[in-house]
């Protein structure tokens, strides 16, 4: 199906048709609380470590700091980083340590959605459900989500990490338009375009490109802000996706978009439509504001668009998310 066949007037129809098609409740049991990352085996952690080569790494966070792209949208604000105990303690005397001993200490408070994250599978639920078909009063109250809290997967997440770069690949100069809507095709085009190393298969972690990070930060850099990269109009993945979501058998998905799918919405009235398919009903892991510029420009060099790729969220117990500094070594 492509965007434009799809009923603009009728999401919830288009929700459901998709769901019964896709949905993976009771595929690893009703007790399963990994979801897509069933998929990713030791057998495949072993063979993405042969991707190696040069060890070259590479940070794909972006930092967490004030200066980041938030701007309160339901709580969600920037980091605030405050020191505890500093250099000018130290040498004003006043912290106590005996010999001479000084120190710095500090704390951070903020959303553990507000930079580089994982959603987890308690994050979004579908008609009352979450993950597996629990319901979700049973899954995720004012305790933390305590049945598929981000912990579940704090050491699951590193395997054979695959960049399908589309910004480069269908874009002009490098980058998608805000609300450009990429379909199977554009991936199947791109995954053709970049060659063998870039084939998606089961227990991948797939990491899409569209390039509107890129163009955010020039914004940033000319003194304009971060503009509407937090909620607005972007480039990313179509409603229509989601078939090939299921169909392929990755284990995670993340873009360098704020939302991961494109923006507006493929609906007259929608909010993030393919994220209530694929986080309850696939079980998949989405990630969103990964930096991925200097990985695809050292890909564009040598061609090659497999990593080995660790991902791990902090163990925040009962997390619906985490923040992550995801490192890719090639």
């Amino acid at each position: 199906m492509s965007p434009e066949e799809l009923d603009r007037t009728d999401p919830e129809g288009a929700i459901k048709a998709t769901t019964d098609r896709v949905r993976n409740w009771g595929r690893w049991g009703e007790d399963d609380v990994l979801g897509t990352m069933n998929f990713l085996t030791d057998e495949l952690r072993r063979a993405a470590a042969t991707l190696v080569r040069t060890g070259a790494s590479y940070s794909l966070s972006l930092p967490f700091d004030m200066d980041g792209p938030q701007k309160g949208w339901r709580r969600r604000t920037n980091p605030v980083h405050t020191m505890l105990d500093t250099g000018t303690d130290a040498v004003a005397g006043i912290q106590g340590f005996p010999h001479g001993l000084g120190g710095a200490d500090d704390v951070i408070a903020m959303p553990l959605q507000c930079s580089t994250q994982w959603d987890g599978l308690g994050h979004i639920f579908d008609r009352g459900h979450a993950w597996n078909g629990r319901p979700a009063d049973q899954v995720v109250t004012s305790l933390g989500d305590g049945v598929t809290g981000i912990e579940t997967v704090a050491d699951v997440i590193s395997g054979r990490g695959v960049l399908l770069d589309v910004g480069r690949a269908v874009g002009e100069d490098g980058e998608l338009p805000d609300g450009f809507a990429i379909t199977e095709e554009h991936l199947r085009a791109t995954i053709e375009a970049q060659g063998p190393s870039s084939a998606v298969g089961t227990g991948d972690i797939v990491l899409v490109r569209t390039g509107q990070l890129t163009r955010a930060r020039r914004g940033v850099a000319a003194g304009e802000g971060w503009g509407e990269y937090a909620g607005g109009p972007a480039p990313g993945l179509s409603f229509t996706t989601a078939d090939w979501l299921h169909d392929t058998e990755i284990a995670a998905i993340a873009t360098d978009t704020w939302g991961f799918e494109v923006r507006p919405n493929e609906f007259d009235v929608a909010f993030q439509p393919l994220h209530q398919v694929a986080i309850p009903n696939i079980g998949l892991f989405l990630g969103e504001m990964w930096d991925l510029d200097a990985l695809a420009e050292a890909s564009a060099e040598d061609g090659r668009y497999d990593f080995f790729l660790t991902a791990g969220p902090l163990r925040v117990t009962g997390a619906v998310g985490s923040p992550v500094n995801p490192i890719a070594v090639r």
